[in-house]
C-alpha cells in the first residue's frame, strides 16, 4: 500500500508541475540571441555589395557587416527624407522552422526586437499584420492561426533600410550615426495559454507599497490575478489576490511589504514578483514572473532629482549600441561588458543615445547599477504622431518594470515631438520625469554643450541643470580634460545634478570592403573616451579619479605623515565604512638601477573605511607612518562589491639619482678647443658644444653617436588666433582660421660666451651666457663618468600656452621609455588627474587618433617625472628631472587627420614649465574653466635635469 501511495504523489507531482509549466509563457527562438550565436537564414540583398543572389545571412545582424548593401553615415543626408543617392537597399529573408505540437491551442506571438526599418512579414505565405515602421522597437504579431502545428513553416521578411514614412527617416536615418539595415536583434516565438497576462506594469515604491496594473488578452468572467513577492534568496515576503471585474480585462494589485530594501545605482536590490492567473475554480491559467525594484522618483522643483528620498548626483555618459564588427546588434555579453566598462570609471547613470536598447542591457543596470535615460529616437528630425503614439506604447510597456530607468526622453535636440509628451505616462504608472535634451522642460534644463562660464549663468536659472550631453569628446581632447572644473561647479551647485558626457566609445565600424578598416568616418564617430573596442584612453582614467565616489583630499605626504588622510564620502547612500582600503608603502628602483628591478612592497596594510555618512567628510587613519626608505605610499579604496574605486599615490621624498663616481682613480673630464666648438670627454663619452649658439651638438658614447643635439634651446607658444592680451584676436581677419594651431615665439637672444673650466671638484663646467632674448644662461656640469648636469636660466613675459627648454632627437630612432613619475598617460593642462605616481614603462608608438587605437599614446606631456630614460636605436638617453613643477615632452601630441583640436610645434625632448589644454570638439580651450586657460608669466625661470647618455 504505501509504495501505491507513493507513486500516486509521484503521479500528483507530475501532473502539478506539468500543469505550471504549461501555464508558463514560453520561448523559441528563430534567429540567434545575439551577434555571438547568428543563426543563417536565407538571404537576398537588393543593392550594393553581394547583391541580386539568394545567399545567407546570420541573425540577428546589420547586414553592411556581413558583407552587403552599402556603408552609409546618416549626417550625409541631414535633414532630407527622400534624397537621390541615399542607400536605399532591401533585405529579403526565408527562414524555414518547426513548431511544436505543444503549442496548439495557445496564443503563439512572432516578436521582433527590433528590424532597421519598414518591416513586412509573411507566414507560410500570408501577411501576418501591418507593416512595421521604426527601427529599434520590439514589434509583435499573433501569428497563432498561421501556423502549422508540428510541422516545418516558413518565415519570410522584407526589411527596408529607408522608411517610406518620411519621419522615421528625419528621426532615425539622419543623424550623427551609422545607419544599418537587417534585423538587428532576435527574433523569437512566445506561446502562452490561450487567456493570458497580456502586459504588467508596476509601481513599487520606498515605503514598499506596491502596485500593479495587470492587463489580460481578453476579457473573461471570474478571473483573478495573484500576486506573491520573493526577495533575493527566493523566500515569498508577501501575497494577494485580486479579481478581475466582470467584463474587463484588466486590474490593479495592491500590497504592502514591510521594510524593503531598497533600489538605487549604488544598492541594486532586486525583488521578484509571480504572477499567476486564476480561473473562477482557483486554478492557474498562466504565470508570469517580472523583476522589480522598490524605488521612488521625486523631482523637486529648482532644486534635484530624489531617489528614496535623497538628492543624487548624475554621474554619466551617453551610450550607443554599437561594436565595430557587429553594428548595433549586441550579445547578453556586450550588454553586460559596456555597463561593467561604466561601473569601471565609477559611472551611476547612462543615456540610452538616441534609442532605446536591447532589454538585456536595462537587465544589467537594474542587477548591477545604473540610472537609464530612456530615449525615444529622435536626432534634430522627429516622428509623426501617429508613429510617435504607437512607438512609445511598444518602448513603455517593454521597459516600465525596470527600475534602472528613472526618466524617458523625447527624441533629441528638438527632435522631440511635444504631440507626445503625455503618452509616456499612459503606460507608465509610475510617471516617470519626461525630459526633453537640450531643452527646458517638465523642471530640467539639459542645454548642451555650454562653455564652463555659460554652464554657471544657466545654474542661476530656476530649473534643475543637467546638460544630457557634455564635454563632446574627439580624439584625445573632451572628456576628462575640463572635468575637473566643471565637475567641481557641477556637484557643488544647488539646482545642478550632474550630467552625461558625449560618448561612451568611438563608433568606428570594421568595414569588411575595407580590408578590416576601422572607419569612424572621420572624426564623426570618433568622440568616444574608449575606443571602439574599447580601448581605454587618458580620459577614462581622469573620468574614474575624478567621479569615485571616494576622494582622498590630501595632495602630498612628507616623511612626517601620520597615517591621517582627509576623506570626502561622495556616495549618495553608502556609508565609508562599507569600503575597504589598502596602503603599500613602496620603493622604487633608480634611474640606472643595474638590475632593472621592478618596484617593492616594503609594508602593506588593509583596513575598514572610518564611519563617515553619505555626503559627508572625516579622517581616514590607516595608524601607519613613513618608512625610512619608503619612497611612495599608495592607498587603493575598494567598494563593497570589490571594485577599485581609485588608487591615489603619494611621493613622499626625492630619490638620490646621481651618479656614484667610478672610483677614486678615475680620471677627470677633459676639453679641448678650437674656433667652431669645445668638446669634453668624459668616461668614454664626448658631449659638443657649439661656439655658434651655445647648445649641445653631439653625444657620443664609445665612440658611437647618439644624436642628441640643438639645446638647450627657449620653446613658447600660444593659440595663434589670441592676440598678445589672451583674448581672441578680432584685428586678424584670418583668427579663426587659426584656432587650432599654436604660434611659437621667436629667441631673439645671441651667445655673448661660451666657456669651459674646472670647478675645484673634479667636474668640467661649460657654460653658454646670451642676452638680448628669452635663454639666459646654460651652464653643464659634467663629472668623471660622463654624467652631465644642466643648469638652465630663460626669461618669458607674456601670455604662453606652451613654455620650456627643448632638445631635438631624431623620432625614427626611438624604441620605447622607461620612467618614475605620474603615468602610464600623458597630461595636459586641463587634463592632470587619472595618473598615478609609479613605474611605467611603452614601447614607442604613433597612432592616428580616430583610426589606430594603440593606447597609452607615446608622445605627450608627462607629470611629475622624477627620472625618464628613452631607449633608442643609438642607445639610452636617461634624464633625471630636478626642476618642480614641470614636465617633461616626449615630442608633442599628435591630432587626427582633420586637425579639429590642435597643431601644436614640435617640441622634441623637452622640460616644460607650461604645458597646453586641450579642447573638446565643441568649444575651445578658452570655453573650458580656469585648468584651462593661458598662463600669464613674467620674469625668469630655473631648472635642472641631469644626463646620462648609456651603451
Amino acid at each position: 500500500m504505501k509504495k501505491v501511495t507513493t507513486l500516486l504523489s509521484a503521479l500528483a507531482l507530475a501532473a502539478t508541475m506539468h500543469a505550471q509549466q504549461t501555464a508558463q509563457t514560453e520561448r523559441q527562438y528563430l534567429s540567434g540571441h545575439g551577434c555571438d550565436d547568428m543563426v543563417e537564414w536565407d538571404f537576398f540583398c537588393t543593392g550594393g555589395r553581394n547583391s541580386g543572389k539568394w545567399t545567407k545571412i546570420g541573425v540577428p545582424s546589420c547586414w553592411e557587416l556581413q558583407g552587403f548593401g552599402t556603408y552609409q553615415y546618416g549626417i550625409s543626408f541631414y535633414g532630407k527624407p527622400f534624397p537621390e543617392g541615399v542607400a536605399d537597399e532591401k533585405g529579403m529573408y526565408k527562414y524555414e522552422f518547426e513548431v511544436p505540437e505543444t503549442f496548439r491551442g495557445k496564443q503563439v506571438n512572432l516578436i521582433f526586437e527590433a528590424s532597421m526599418t519598414d518591416t513586412e512579414v509573411k507566414v507560410n505565405g500570408r501577411k501576418v499584420g501591418s507593416k512595421h515602421q521604426g527601427a529599434f522597437y520590439r514589434f509583435t504579431y499573433n501569428v497563432t492561426d498561421f501556423l502549422k502545428y508540428g510541422k516545418k513553416n516558413l518565415l519570410e521578411v522584407t526589411v527596408a533600410k529607408e522608411s517610406e514614412n518620411a519621419s522615421v527617416n528625419l528621426a532615425e536615418r539622419r543623424a550623427d550615426y551609422w545607419n544599418f539595415g537587417g534585423i538587428i536583434r532576435p527574433v523569437f516565438l512566445e506561446a502562452k495559454p490561450a487567456l493570458n497576462l497580456r502586459h504588467i506594469a508596476i509601481d513599487a515604491q520606498a515605503d514598499g507599497t506596491f502596485r500593479a496594473n495587470c492587463h489580460l488578452n481578453l476579457s473573461n468572467d471570474g478571473m483573478s490575478v495573484r500576486t506573491q513577492i520573493l526577495n533575493a534568496s527566493g523566500k515569498k515576503i508577501a501575497e494577494t489576490t485580486q479579481p478581475v471585474k466582470a467584463g474587463g480585462d484588466w486590474t490593479t494589485l495592491n500590497l504592502k511589504v514591510a521594510n524593503p530594501e531598497l533600489w538605487t545605482a549604488e544598492t541594486p536590490n532586486l525583488y521578484k514578483a509571480q504572477f499567476t492567473l486564476l480561473d473562477k475554480s482557483g486554478k492557474a491559467v498562466h504565470n508570469e514572473t517580472e523583476t522589480f525594484g522598490f524605488r521612488t522618483i521625486e523631482v523637486r522643483e529648482s532644486d534635484g532629482l530624489y531617489v528614496n528620498g535623497v538628492r543624487i548626483n548624475v554621474r554619466g555618459v551617453n551610450r550607443h549600441s554599437f561594436r565595430p564588427e557587429s553594428g548595433r546588434t549586441l550579445s547578453k555579453a556586450k550588454n553586460i561588458e559596456d555597463v561593467l566598462l561604466m561601473k569601471d570609471m565609477n559611472m551611476n547613470s547612462v543615456r540610452l543615445s538616441h534609442y532605446p536598447a536591447d532589454p538585456e542591457f536595462l537587465q544589467a543596470c537594474d542587477s548591477l547599477g545604473l540610472y537609464v535615460m530612456d530615449e525615444l529616437g529622435g536626432w534634430h528630425g522627429k516622428y509623426d504622431t501617429p508613429t510617435g503614439v504607437r512607438l512609445i506604447e511598444g518602448m513603455v510597456e517593454r521597459d516600465v518594470n525596470h527600475p534602472s530607468v528613472i526618466w524617458w526622453s523625447n527624441g533629441n535636440e528638438k527632435g522631440w515631438n511635444t504631440e507626445l509628451d503625455g503618452e509616456f505616462h499612459k503606460y507608465d504608472p509610475q510617471k516617470r520625469p519626461v525630459i526633453h535634451p537640450q531643452g527646458n522642460f517638465s523642471g530640467f534644463e539639459t542645454m548642451h554643450y555650454r562653455s564652463y562660464g555659460e554652464s554657471q549663468n544657466y545654474m542661476r536659472l530656476p530649473e534643475i541643470f543637467m546638460p544630457t550631453e557634455f564635454l563632446h569628446g574627439l580624439y584625445d581632447g573632451g572628456h576628462g580634460a575640463g572635468l575637473y572644473d566643471y565637475w567641481e561647479m557641477m556637484r557643488k551647485h544647488p539646482r545642478c545634478i550632474g550630467g552625461f558626457l558625449w560618448v561612451l566609445a568611438d563608433e568606428g565600424v570594421k568595414r569588411v570592403d575595407m580590408n578590416g578598416f576601422i572607419d569612424n568616418q572621420g572624426n564623426f564617430g570618433a568622440d568616444g573616451i574608449v575606443g571602439p573596442h574599447h580601448e581605454k584612453e587618458g580620459s577614462f582614467y581622469t573620468i574614474k579619479q575624478l567621479w569615485s565616489p571616494v576622494q582622498i583630499m590630501n595632495t602630498k605626504i612628507d616623511s612626517k605623515f601620520d597615517g591621517k588622510f582627509s576623506v570626502e564620502n561622495r556616495y549618495d547612500y553608502l556609508n565609508l565604512n562599507t569600503c575597504r582600503f589598502v596602503w603599500e608603502q613602496v620603493k622604487f628602483p633608480t634611474a640606472i638601477d643595474p638590475s632593472n628591478k621592478a618596484m617593492q612592497v616594503l609594508k602593506r596594510g588593509e583596513l575598514r573605511g572610518s564611519d563617515i555618512a553619505a555626503h559627508g567628510a572625516g579622517v581616514l587613519d590607516i595608524k601607519t607612518s613613513v618608512l625610512a626608505d619608503a619612497d611612495a605610499l599608495f592607498l587603493t579604496a575598494i567598494d563593497k562589491f570589490g571594485h577599485e574605486l581609485w588608487r591615489w599615490t603619494f611621493p613622499v621624498r626625492e630619490l638620490n639619482q646621481r651618479a656614484e663616481v667610478i672610483s677614486i682613480l678615475a680620471a677627470h673630464p677633459s676639453f679641448t678647443e678650437t674656433a667652431d666648438q669645445i668638446t669634453v670627454v668624459a668616461s668614454n663619452r664626448t658631449l659638443t658644444f657649439s661656439k655658434k649658439d651655445g647648445q649641445l651638438k653631439e653625444v657620443t658614447v664609445n665612440k658611437k653617436k647618439i644624436s642628441f643635439s640643438n639645446g638647450p634651446r627657449f620653446i613658447g607658444a600660444r593659440r595663434a588666433d589670441r592676440s598678445l592680451d589672451q583674448f581672441y584676436n578680432h584685428d586678424d581677419e584670418k583668427a579663426k582660421d587659426k584656432d587650432r594651431t599654436y604660434s611659437e615665439f621667436p629667441d631673439a637672444g645671441v651667445l655673448t660666451k661660451l666657456e669651459a673650466k674646472e670647478d675645484g671638484n673634479g667636474n668640467l663646467v661649460v657654460t653658454a651666457n646670451y642676452k638680448l632674448g628669452n635663454l639666459d644662461k646654460a651652464q653643464w656640469t659634467i663629472d668623471s663618468s660622463g654624467t652631465a648636469m644642466l643648469d638652465y636660466t630663460y626669461n618669458f613675459s607674456g601670455v604662453v600656452d606652451l613654455m620650456g627648454i627643448r632638445f631635438d632627437y631624431p623620432e625614427d630612432q626611438v624604441l620605447s621609455k622607461r620612467w618614475l613619475g605620474a603615468g602610464p598617460f600623458r597630461v595636459w593642462q586641463n587634463r592632470i588627474h587619472g595618473t598615478q605616481y609609479d613605474v611605467w614603462e611603452n614601447d614607442y608608438n604613433d597612432p592616428i587618433p580616430g583610426e589606430t587605437f594603440t593606447y597609452p599614446e607615446f608622445k605627450g606631456y608627462f607629470d611629475n617625472v622624477l627620472w625618464m630614460n628613452i631607449r633608442t636605436k643609438e642607445g639610452t638617453i636617461s634624464l633625471t628631472n630636478e626642476t618642480p613643477d614641470s614636465y617633461i615632452g616626449v615630442y608633442q601630441p599628435r591630432d587626427g587627420r582633420d586637425r579639429l583640436l590642435y597643431t601644436l610645434p614640435e617640441s622634441g625632448i623637452s622640460v616644460l614649465n607650461v604645458i597646453p589644454a586641450v579642447r573638446n570638439k565643441v568649444n575651445s580651450t578658452d570655453l573650458c574653466g580656469p585648468s584651462s586657460q593661458p598662463k600669464w608669466v613674467d620674469g625668469p625661470q630655473t631648472g635642472r635635469i641631469v644626463f646620462r647618455f648609456l651603451e
